[in-house]
């Protein structure tokens, strides 16, 4: 991006064009596109999207733009949003926009000029810049890479967006680690700077501090709640907020947080770590108590995993005591792969060389098993690693090959999505 930053507008774009058509035309150019743009080709390329063709979907209606913005945690950031990137993204004659999950634009901002030039390009409220439909933008391709991406010029996939530079990150919930949209800022190509992308991403980054700090707020208020009751508890029980983060604990050694199955009722319920427990709401949160006559957690007979939604893994425990499922990381997916490949189960250089080609790398992959266990004590056992051989195991792939963990480039992964094909 530097050496773009050198040349003169049509000086780039005209090198960005030669790049992205010796590529898409499989011929050898000069320089090789960066490693997040190609990857983004290469996918589009599978999924057949044209590159010389502006497709786009309908607009949200008002009504349910408005429902979205109400929903989206976002919403609760906004300010740090407007604060950090606004006022420079105006300065730049850039737009700064805000994305759900799914590509959907529900807010921008910027001035009137450049917010008609992003009306040329498809760029309003209520919008779908999701990268299977427009191909690779600063919207829809960190929301698949869950990294931020500047996309300049040519490095759009599609050549109606040529004009147009866009730098987007993606921003995570730290409350539960799950993705919940995108901001971008995006003007003419002739504004583009080499530095948007880190201010972009130093802004999300501040906006995700804000809704830590809420986070610690709320459970603060659910620890002056819980506390005075636990207090009066015999026996182990803990607090928890709905995402499972302890407030309070009384009866046993505190945990940073609860596994928790999706949805949850008040009542009996087998949770894998603590064995079947009795549930009860509390404001903000739940109440946990452990049966003790039932202390030692049911044994789990069947585990899934299921790989057949590419951006959504997930692990389902079952037993007597009824099932479990917990949406999994990426990387956790990829080891939890590797060891239903692998029964007999795999050191922690194997699984390094697995999933990082560096058996080295051991340190790593001990402390992303240690966080897996702490979900999943009884289904994985250590020294090696690997799945409870009394469970058995269920494997569920994608139908297409190329949707097998699609970001992942560990080369276990990587070579069974190129056996398959």
């Amino acid at each position: 991006m530097a050496r773009l930053a050198a040349m003169d507008t049509a000086e780039a774009s005209r090198f960005l064009k030669g790049v992205r058509d010796a590529t898409l035309n499989g011929r050898r150019s000069r320089v090789r596109p960066r490693a997040d743009i190609q990857e983004s080709w290469q996918r589009m390329l599978r999924g057949g999207v044209d590159p010389d063709r502006d497709h786009r979907a309908g607009l949200l209606p008002l009504e349910e733009i408005e429902r979205r913005r109400l929903a989206s945690p976002l919403r609760e950031v906004l300010p740090v949003l407007r604060d950090g990137l606004v006022s420079i993204a105006e300065a730049a004659q850039h737009i700064m926009v805000v994305a759900d999950t799914e590509g959907r634009l529900l807010w921008r901002e910027g001035k009137a000029a450049v917010l008609r030039m992003g009306d040329a390009h498809g760029f309003v409220l209520g919008a779908d810049w999701h990268e299977g439909l427009v191909g690779t933008n600063g919207v829809g391709t960190p929301l698949v890479t869950g990294r931020p991406v500047q996309v300049h010029a040519a490095e759009h996939f599609v050549s109606s967006h040529d004009t147009w530079t866009c730098a987007g990150a993606p921003v995570t919930d730290p409350r539960d680690g799950r993705l919940i949209g995108v901001v971008d800022i995006s003007g003419p190509l002739s504004t583009m700077h080499p530095a948007t992308l880190s201010l972009v991403t130093s802004v999300t980054r501040l906006a995700e501090a804000e809704l830590r700090n809420s986070h610690f707020a709320d459970l603060d208020q659910l620890r002056s709640v819980a506390s005075p009751l636990l207090g009066r508890l015999r026996g182990r029980a803990l607090a928890v907020d709905h995402n499972g983060w302890q407030a309070a604990v009384t009866g046993m050694p505190p945990t940073r947080r609860l596994p928790l199955p999706k949805s949850l009722n008040a009542g009996r319920l087998w949770l894998p770590s603590l064995g079947m427990c009795t549930v009860e709401p509390l404001p903000g949160g739940w109440l946990v108590r452990v049966e003790e006559e039932s202390s030692e957690p049911a044994a789990p007979a069947r585990v899934v995993l299921d790989l057949s939604r590419p951006r959504r893994p997930s692990v389902t425990v079952s037993g007597t005591a009824g099932s479990w499922l917990k949406e999994l990381s990426p990387r956790h997916a990829e080891l939890l792969y590797v060891l239903m490949l692998h029964r007999n189960g795999r050191s922690a250089a194997q699984l390094a060389q697995e999933i990082f080609q560096d058996p080295t790398r051991t340190v790593t992959v001990r402390a992303e098993m240690s966080r897996l266990r702490r979900h999943l004590a009884q289904i994985l056992a250590h020294r090696p690693y690997r799945i409870v051989e009394e469970i058995e195991v269920e494997l569920v792939r994608p139908d297409d090959p190329a949707d097998l963990l699609p970001h992942s480039t560990a080369p276990a992964v990587v070579s069974a999505r190129s056996r398959q094909e």
